[in-house]
């Protein structure tokens, strides 16, 4: 049970922790803070918990002669507070939320903490005559119960982890080897390859996995692995693995405040991070594979996270990369389409900087801009994550500010609602009119952050209020914006996409734009975007939010064309191999091109979209080109009267009007027409530039020169100078050594 904290007097509050610790509080300066724990009450001097951080309570033995709740209690501001000058001041912006503050208790039943963690090391395997390590669980650490499974013969037991989310859903837990999850299952390793296993329950778990972690995790690691951290003992032991002796350990104080300033431990929380984890794509031999399909992506997230990395002095996660979000970050000067189609489409054939024996096309498409007041009335949805997580300063309050410039831009015709969620989802605003923006804006600026996170609750209830405010022929569309860390009810990633594929069948669009870091959680942003018919952005400055909500408003806002698909096939007379930069988790099946039920990418009002083929021509000897197979009926190049003579290949375009449910299908040839790089466009050096980059920041096998004085001297011939995005690429590629 949490702890009571309370004020007294006039303007009396009272709020007990969360399970974590974690407590949210309004309090003017001359109103006294008391914190009560078991039967101890204490008055908190608010200047000492503002420059200390900590609070230490004496607890006492309980009088049944019992000694679990005996030790000390911690109240623990993760950063110092602020307190408001009134307590009757309605104005957010000039009050000052209290920081997070969490409460420690020692001495505790580790079956029923839900935040403890427990350590069996190689030491105790050996200990004991087991066959699989699942065995060695049992029994070794607190509130982890294993129970045969089938009864077949080496079939896998049951392991439940004790904690908050084995009492309300499946309870598998998730199993972490050597720092990667793991798919199989515990008898699958071999005991005497493991070095420890640690179990963490409910606040340890989540801390470090996210969502994954709800039903507790086992992180494994064996005997040679490269990991070099150790969990043991509780959550602030964690942080001390770089001490070899107990007694060189500093005290909590010690260890908090070291928390909050050392740079290298501030990297720690990098890990809580999650991502998609996918290989780059291979060249492929149009005699093996004759089409490439793929689903177009805008989202733009990728490039703005690999940024906050880089300005923050933290290496990139090779899997935050993904080249084609890099890729489509810039505005290339494709021509407007003509008069009724959605997009035009361009191409240009040079040679790829990075391989000068190989070749790259790039396929640029360039949506119909459409001006703001011709746009369709608008029926949209803020659907915002107030939870715990979100109480931090470059979350929930970049959100405010990212939907204050998205009000300002809404019309009379136009109208929102809000919908937030913590531990449950709500109403906070019913579907308004723009042209009532002051009580939107009371809504938006009365938000605050606190509770565990149902986003399901939240998506459900959000495309309730869309439908229920439906616009025929308008632009319906929710507006998610979160850190992902989603960890009550529907919350995994699987469990998530059914839930959006169902809702988007309502044609409401969804927008998601991303906040924060630490626990940011970008794998299962991307799943939602991708499956609801949607884009994706991350805010990691207000500059990018006037980016994506004020510039580029109509197409990050309206889509002019959905389920946007692309198939090329290659003319193997003149392409020996050939490879998709970026889009791997956007490749579709060639039979799903002409699947109108098969989902894909959406097109904007303005938006482009850029992809690049990187190609191995005939007649080059080289190490990653792909052989063709030896087949016997297929030989349709040596039919010299099918040799299609100067046609590098033949791109198809699928495609559906916002609101029809039947695609439209465009055709066009490709000409061998090769232009030297020097005197490629610009458009072409800058998209090579930038994938470029994402490709060495992914340490890709298949770039022979990853040097960053060639990657830097092929971009600054194609920025403008006076473009701060494009400079700024000059700067992000310079830091990376």
């Amino acid at each position: 049970m949490g702890a009571i904290v309370y004020t007294q007097g006039e303007h009396s509050n009272s709020i007990q922790t969360q399970i974590d610790g974690v407590f949210q509080i309004e309090l003017a300066d001359t109103v006294p803070l008391y914190v009560a724990y078991g039967s101890v009450r204490q008055r908190i001097n608010k200047q000492d918990l503002l420059s200390s951080h900590t609070i230490v309570l004496q607890t006492n033995p309980s009088s049944n002669g019992t000694s679990n709740q005996a030790g000390k209690a911690y109240v623990t501001a993760e950063k110092p507070f602020k307190i408001s000058a009134e307590p009757s001041q309605t104005n957010l912006a000039s009050q000052q939320e209290l920081s997070s503050v969490n409460v420690y208790a020692t001495k505790i039943d580790k079956r029923s903490y839900t935040g403890s963690i427990s350590t069996i090391t190689s030491s105790d395997i050996q200990k004991r005559p087991i066959t699989n390590i699942a065995n060695a669980l049992s029994g070794a650490a607190p509130g982890v119960l294993v129970t045969t499974g089938s009864g077949q013969p080496g079939s896998a037991p049951d392991i439940m982890i004790r904690g908050q989310g084995s009492l309300n859903a499946s309870t598998a837990p998730l199993i972490v080897l050597d720092g990667m999850p793991y798919d199989g299952t515990l008898v699958s390793i071999n005991p005497n390859d493991v070095a420890n296993m640690v179990v963490l329950k409910d606040a340890a778990a989540k801390a470090r996995y996210g969502a994954r972690g709800a039903n507790g995790v086992i992180d494994i690691t064996t005997k040679g692995s490269s990991n070099n951290y150790k969990l043991s003992g509780n959550l602030i032991d964690a942080l001390s693995g770089k001490y070899k002796d107990e007694n060189e350990l500093p005290d909590l104080q010690q260890q908090v405040n070291e928390l909050l300033t050392n740079k290298e431990l501030r990297k720690v929380g990098i890990s809580n991070e999650s991502y998609e984890m996918f290989e780059e794509n291979k060249f492929e031999n149009p005699m093996n594979n004759p089409l490439s399909t793929f689903s177009i992506d805008v989202d733009r997230a990728s490039y703005a996270n690999v940024r906050r990395f880089i300005t923050e002095g933290n290496s990139v996660p090779k899997d935050a990369v993904r080249v084609e979000e890099m890729i489509n970050y810039f505005e290339y000067h494709y021509p407007q389409p003509q008069a009724g189609t959605p997009f035009s489409i361009n191409t240009e054939y040079s040679i790829a900087p990075w391989n000068r024996t190989h070749q790259l096309l790039k396929i640029g498409l360039q949506g119909r801009t459409i001006p703001t007041d011709n746009i369709p009335a608008s029926n949209l949805v803020f659907l915002i994550d107030v939870s715990g997580s979100m109480n931090e300063a470059n979350k929930l309050p970049y959100v405010i500010e990212s939907l204050k410039m998205l009000t300002m831009k809404l019309r009379k015709q136009d109208r929102v609602a809000i919908v937030v969620y913590a531990g449950a989802a709500g109403l906070v605003l019913p579907s308004t009119s723009g042209a009532n923006k002051e009580k939107i804006m009371s809504a938006i600026y009365g938000l605050s952050a606190g509770g565990s996170t149902a986003g399901g609750q939240g998506i459900t209830l959000a495309y309730k209020i869309a439908k229920q405010n439906f616009i025929p022929n308008g632009n319906n569309r929710i507006i998610l914006a979160t850190d992902g860390d989603f960890n009550v009810g529907v919350s995994d990633d699987r469990s998530m996409q059914e839930l959006i594929e169902e809702k988007r069948k309502d044609n409401i669009f969804l927008t998601c734009l991303g906040f924060g870091t630490g626990n940011y959680k970008d794998s299962k942003m991307e799943i939602l975007a991708d499956k609801g018919n949607g884009n994706y952005a991350y805010i990691d400055n207000m500059n990018e939010a006037t980016k994506i909500l004020q510039k580029e408003f109509g197409g990050t806002m309206f889509a002019i064309a959905k389920d946007v698909k692309i198939q090329i096939e290659f003319n193997p007379a003149y392409v020996q191999s050939y490879r998709l930069i970026g889009y791997e988790n956007r490749k579709l099946n060639a039979e799903d091109f002409a699947n109108d039920a098969i989902d894909a990418g959406e097109l904007g009002s303005g938006h482009t979209v850029t992809a690049l083929y990187e190609i191995i021509p005939t007649g080059v000897d080289d190490k990653y080109a792909v052989k063709a197979e030896t087949l016997k009926y297929t030989n349709l190049v040596r039919d010299s009267s099918h040799n299609f003579n100067n046609e590098l290949a033949q791109i198809k375009f699928r495609y559906k009007e916002p609101t029809e449910t039947k695609s439209k299908l465009v055709v066009q040839n490709i000409t061998k027409s090769l232009i030297p790089l020097e005197q490629s466009s610009k458009d072409f050096k800058l998209a090579s530039s930038v994938a470029w980059f994402g490709l060495k920041l992914r340490d890709s096998k298949l770039v022979p020169d990853k040097e960053t004085k060639s990657i830097l001297s092929l971009t600054q011939e194609a920025i403008d100078k006076e473009n701060k995005e494009e400079t700024e690429l000059l700067q992000l590629i310079d830091a990376v050594k």
